[in-house]
């Protein structure tokens, strides 16, 4: 059996190229606040932290958190704050901020309630990013077909993904791009950029990706992990047999701003 998966080193990271790119963009110059929301493991905030005076990376999942919080202490990283709670929390006593981000989470929210909310959060001079890209479980490859394929076989057939985020938006009624919620928002000056990349993956970090997303894979499997292990790996393998695997990745960022 694999070794336990779950730890902050499976989570893919973001090109520096973007962390650049939102340096120069909104001027941080190691002053004023970050709030990173829905920041799970701080892939985010800890790049970020170095360019703001104080950063908080706010999540519904504490295992997410506890995760975070270790990372930055083996970096060294003093200035983050982790808070427990997700989007329908806000305002609560967190301040004001010169920069939102959001990895991967918009989706998940009540989006016109959050931006409306993050207005009074919100330096005027300040905004929002919205980073979102393919993430190995959409599939562009075969052998990320084949995970896909295991996985839908490993899961119950009636099994739907929980929300993450309480407040999440239902995605069966709203089919609008999160550039024509910002357009309609008081941060309606919206700039899109897209990064292309090429993420390398090996079996082991596949699996361990697998296991720290917010999907309780390990619960729904239970006493099958160990197969379930095998079957991604024979699958994998079958395809590459030296375990070597490329993911095309296409990172779109929106930033935001009230003028």
């Amino acid at each position: 059996m694999q070794e336990p998966h779950g730890t902050t080193r499976y989570r893919p990271g973001y090109p520096q190229a973007f962390f650049d790119d939102l340096a120069r963009q909104f001027r941080l110059d190691g002053t004023g606040r970050l709030l990173d929301l829905g920041c799970g493991t701080g892939q985010l905030t800890l790049p970020l932290a170095g360019h703001v005076a104080e950063a908080v990376g706010m999540d519904p999942e504490p295992e997410m958190l506890a995760e975070a919080a270790g990372r930055a202490q083996a970096d060294n990283v003093t200035n983050v704050t982790w808070a427990q709670g997700s989007s329908t929390d806000l305002p609560g006593d967190l301040g004001r901020f010169r920069l939102v981000t959001m990895g991967r989470s918009f989706h998940w929210m009540d989006r016109e309630r959050v931006l409306a909310v993050l207005d009074g959060m919100v330096d005027d001079v300040g905004g929002i990013v919205l980073a979102n890209d393919s993430c190995l479980v959409r599939p562009a490859t075969a052998w990320q077909q084949a995970i896909e394929e295991i996985q839908r076989h490993f899961l119950p057939p009636d099994f739907v993904p929980p929300d993450p985020l309480p407040g999440r938006m239902n995605a069966a009624v709203d089919h609008q791009s999160h550039g024509e919620i910002l357009a309609r928002s008081p941060f309606r000056h919206v700039h899109r950029r897209i990064y292309e990349s090429a993420r390398p993956w090996t079996v082991e970090q596949v699996i361990g990706y697998l296991y720290s997303t917010s999907l309780p894979l390990r619960r729904l499997l239970g006493n099958r992990c160990s197969a379930f292990e095998q079957a991604i790996t024979d699958a994998l393998l079958a395809i590459d047999p030296n375990g070597r695997f490329t993911e095309p990745v296409t990172l779109e960022v929106l930033t935001a701003t009230k003028r």
